[in-house]
């Protein structure tokens, strides 16, 4: 007899948790979070004239939660940026997409999410890559301005993979009634915070051509500065710099 109501002690118990996992299975079957996006990748562009930035172009990602379906009421979308202590949240019954720009680079980790009124709450975390160019231009010159820049992440995440260079320098025709320009010999240097010299470069630019020096530089740990030195010659020089700041190298 002992037996018996043991063993129906145990078909009551599983029964009961049977029961549970059910009713948790269809409440959540109610509710299908969909999330649109155009991308989930963007490039940071700022705009330097000798020295000065004239111009930043920042990465806007819009997610769109229209297609969201919930049996009960939706009442909230919101976005929490992971590491940022930062959320955003709107009414579901007033709008239906969370704008977000970005002003610095790094990877973002996003956790999308929709609560209803019932209190159900569904969720899906997603990583941003915002990469940064810098475009740099200086005309006319004979002390080229350093190009500092800084591939740690803002937001304190993962670093870059690698850091891109591409620099041209132009020695253009001068005026013809100041006499014919002569050649112009250059050397690029790419210098750490700690004026140790990562990479070097030098050449020559004849009068009236242009010269380019591609690199790529893996360091993404320290402050780094792109310097042009004159080594002989002197006529003035135009400086473009390129320099992209890459977490993803597809």
């Amino acid at each position: 007899m002992d037996q018996l109501r043991s063993g129906f002690v145990v078909i009551i118990l599983i029964s009961i948790s049977l029961a549970g996992c059910f009713s948790e299975d269809e409440e959540r079957s109610g509710f299908d979070l969909q999330i649109n996006y155009d991308s989930l990748n963007g490039t940071i562009i700022q705009s330097y004239s000798d020295g000065e930035l004239v111009s930043s172009e920042f990465v806007t990602i819009t997610f769109d939660f229209s297609d969201t379906n919930s049996e009960e009421q939706l009442s909230i979308y919101g976005i929490e940026i992971h590491n940022h202590s930062e959320t955003i949240e709107i009414n579901a019954n007033d709008e239906s997409k969370i704008p977000m720009e970005f002003s610095e680079h790094g990877i973002y980790e996003l956790e999308i999410y929709a609560i209803d009124e019932g209190g159900n709450r569904e969720s899906q975390v997603l990583n941003v890559q915002i990469q940064l160019r810098i475009d740099w231009t200086e005309m006319n010159t004979d002390n080229p301005i350093p190009l500092m820049f800084d591939p740690t992440p803002a937001n304190g995440g993962e670093h870059p993979i690698m850091i891109d260079v591409e620099s041209t320098i132009e020695n253009p025709n001068p005026i013809q009634e100041f006499g014919n320009g002569q050649s112009v010999q250059i050397t690029w240097n790419i210098v750490d915070e700690y004026d140790d010299t990562c990479q070097r470069n030098s050449d020559q630019v004849e009068n009236g051509d242009s010269v380019t020096w591609s690199t790529i530089h893996f360091n993404t740990y320290l402050i780094h500065e792109l310097i042009v030195d004159y080594d002989d010659g002197q006529d003035d020089i135009n400086v473009m710099h390129s320099i992209s700041i890459i977490y993803n190298s597809e």
